[in-house]
């Protein structure tokens, strides 16, 4: 995954756009074998001027994972000493482990003019719904969920990718039930039948919101179109 800064050789702000503007924060969900972290990867890659929020956890890295690309990997003890000190965004318990989004490496990357995609549960989605709606101070969000084309799809795709076993399997595919049934938290969803028509849609709705109102460099407006 990206580390939590905006990929080097990022194409300039266009003239059109405000060189101010804060980044825009992406929240994506989906039950575990959606296809959601293939997803996100490739909008990285194939987008310039954004980024991914690396959690923290409390579990081990599995097989492949990199320590401060995939996840900052923590203790069970320096996690919940983290998160009394107020230093997550949110945080969640997840399949036995905890997980948690750094409010200050968040914000820094926002503030540098970065959009940032962050890849979290539905515990994780709410609670930051529930606290932007109470703290105006806290970056807005826009909410993408994932859905694989259906269960069945969902279970082969977990057996498939044999990092678990026959019991986890049946765990995830019982948790993926609850997670489905708060797709109307979401403001998009996209079905991840088509890997590619998925790819699109997820880039469809990051590049809608770069041409949304606020992040236009309005005296760019008004020195090409007002100015008489």
């Amino acid at each position: 995954m990206s580390s939590d800064r905006p990929r080097p050789g990022d194409e300039p702000t266009a003239a059109w756009q405000s060189k101010n503007a804060r980044g825009t924060l992406f929240i994506i969900s989906a039950p575990s074998g959606a296809g959601k972290t293939t997803l996100v990867r490739r909008a990285i890659e194939g987008l310039p001027g954004i980024a991914e929020s690396v959690s923290y956890t409390s579990r081990s890295p599995r097989k492949g994972e990199v320590p401060g690309l995939d996840y900052h990997y923590v203790s069970g003890e320096e996690f919940a000493a983290m998160a009394a000190r107020g230093e997550f965004l949110e945080c969640a318990e997840v399949h036995g482990n905890r997980y948690g989004t750094s409010l200050k490496a968040l914000d820094r990357l926002l503030a540098g003019g970065a959009d940032v995609i962050l890849d979290i549960d539905t515990q994780g989605a709410r609670q930051i719904r529930e606290k932007s709606a109470k703290n105006k101070d806290l970056p807005e969000a826009v909410y993408i969920f994932i859905l694989p084309p259906s269960m069945e799809a969902l279970r082969e795709r977990l057996e498939n990718r044999k990092t678990d076993s026959g019991e986890q399997v049946g765990l995830r595919i019982r948790n993926a039930r609850g997670e489905i049934m708060q797709y109307g938290l979401y403001d998009y969803v996209i079905v991840n039948d088509r890997l590619e028509e998925a790819l699109e849609r997820l880039k469809a709705v990051i590049l809608a919101r770069r041409s949304s109102v606020d992040r236009v460099n309005r005296a760019w407006v008004e020195k090409n179109f007002l100015d008489n």
